[in-house]
């Protein structure tokens, strides 16, 4: 347990949880998206499915709570790590940063995180505990997305999401120990597409609403 603890608040410990959470939140955005596509079959195909969730009971409380745990740790982690590198290289670079394979995605990673972090908390105040006992999931994204600027808003939060995921996605894997020539392009750019899937899939909703 001593050692288990000791290399969990190493650095190489604390990547290796960014990497665990990072992919769980891979498959939650891969399901959540799929469930949010359903909007394009029509406000009675939504809520149906939105009934459906709402059917799973506590299963959906439990998936909550572990959402909620995985969230804390990887930004505590997420934090940690960064004020660690501030620390180990307090002074900027004299030359850009980007060369040498640094990507717009790696280069902003912690920033572009706490960006999304504020943004799932504006979105969970705006749909999760918005009152549901007057308005269907629908009629209230419906509502929401009326206004261009919070489509626009939503829309340009889910780019920032692409961007987190088109470096996050590789590296965990990286984390992981799968970086190998062979391979390592593959996942690259499989994680390139998922990037471009979530960041295109929610990013069209608020815009098809506010349209529609």
């Amino acid at each position: 347990m001593h050692v288990m603890l000791q290399t969990l608040g190493s650095s190489i410990g604390k990547k290796l949880l960014m990497a665990l959470t990072g992919f769980c939140f891979c498959g939650f955005l891969a399901v959540h998206l799929a469930g949010n596509l359903s909007v394009y079959g029509g406000p009675a195909f939504f809520n149906s499915y939105v009934e459906h969730l709402h059917s799973l009971g506590v299963l959906i409380h439990v998936a909550e709570i572990g959402l909620l745990a995985l969230a804390l740790v990887h930004v505590t982690t997420g934090i940690l790590l960064f004020i660690g590198n501030l620390r180990a290289r307090p002074v900027r670079y004299a030359v850009s940063r980007r060369s040498g394979g640094r990507t717009w995605g790696s280069a902003t990673m912690p920033y572009t995180g706490f960006v999304i972090l504020a943004f799932v908390i504006y979105h969970l105040i705006g749909f999760h505990f918005a009152d549901h006992s007057t308005r269907t999931v629908f009629q209230i994204m419906t509502d929401a997305f009326a206004s261009p600027g919070v489509a626009l808003l939503y829309s340009a939060a889910v780019l920032l999401v692409g961007l987190h995921i088109s470096h996050g996605f590789w590296s965990l894997f990286q984390t992981f120990g799968a970086n190998h020539p062979a391979y390592m392009p593959v996942i690259e750019k499989i994680g390139m597409g998922f990037a471009v899937f979530v960041a295109v899939g929610f990013g069209s909703i608020p815009i098809y609403l506010w349209l529609s």
